[in-house]
């Protein structure tokens, strides 16, 4: 089941969204959740989407990252991976999408995909299922830059944009109200391109964009 994230009262010009994984590793007497978060921000970022004045410079898994430093959109991300959190943590989500569409139009111009693929039986295993911190890191350190890489292949994005952010969950979960049922939102005559995957204790995320096929391509 599709799931939209409840629409902010912000619409400025652009999006940018910063993702949060839970990575949970199980031990016979402790449970161990350390959380990640990667900059999906870097996305828009990297894009030129964003005025770059609205982001600020923080280092993260030894690399140099943009972070958003609006307080209502910072906390409207709050919200929505307050809940992420809590969907990845019980394995009921099956994929994210960040679609970026035109704010004029609605057209989709860009759909970023993350397959996520969870062992169910982990958490409830007695014999632990353990991956290094450092391991992940340099998963998502990966990722992360051939995200910044895409920029050399992306077509313009030459009109205002908003973003939409789509969680795909088991048909039978229990969702907040404020959250409504969505279609995919695909992209019309699209190119796509696959990214790194990476894979926590308990999760396996595999992604890739798609784009909106130009006329010159």
């Amino acid at each position: 089941m599709c799931r939209k994230a409840p629409v902010s009262s912000l619409f400025i010009n652009k999006w940018l969204f910063l993702l949060c994984m839970a990575c949970c590793t199980t031990t016979a007497n402790t449970t161990f959740c350390f959380r990640q978060t990667f900059g999906i921000n870097s996305i828009l970022y990297q894009r030129g989407i964003y005025p770059a004045e609205t982001f600020s410079r923080v280092t993260q898994y030894d690399m140099s990252l943009q972070l958003t430093t609006d307080p209502k959109l910072k906390t409207y991300l709050t919200n929505v991976v307050t809940q992420l959190k809590e969907w990845l943590f019980d394995c009921t989500v099956q994929k994210l999408v960040v679609v970026i569409t035109c704010l004029e139009t609605n057209e989709v111009l860009e759909r970023w995909q993350f397959d996520i693929e969870c062992d169910k039986t982990a958490k409830d295993s007695s014999a632990p299922r353990e991956k290094s911190i450092k391991a992940i890191q340099e998963e998502i350190r990966s990722v992360i830059r051939q995200i910044t890489a895409t920029v050399t292949f992306l077509p313009l994005l030459e009109t205002a944009c908003a973003f939409d952010l789509l969680i795909y969950t088991d048909k039978d979960l229990e969702v907040p109200e404020q959250w409504e049922e969505s279609g995919p939102q695909l992209i019309d005559q699209s190119e796509e391109v696959r990214l790194r995957s990476f894979t926590t204790s308990i999760h396996k995320v595999n992604s890739m964009v798609a784009y909106k096929r130009t006329n010159s391509m």
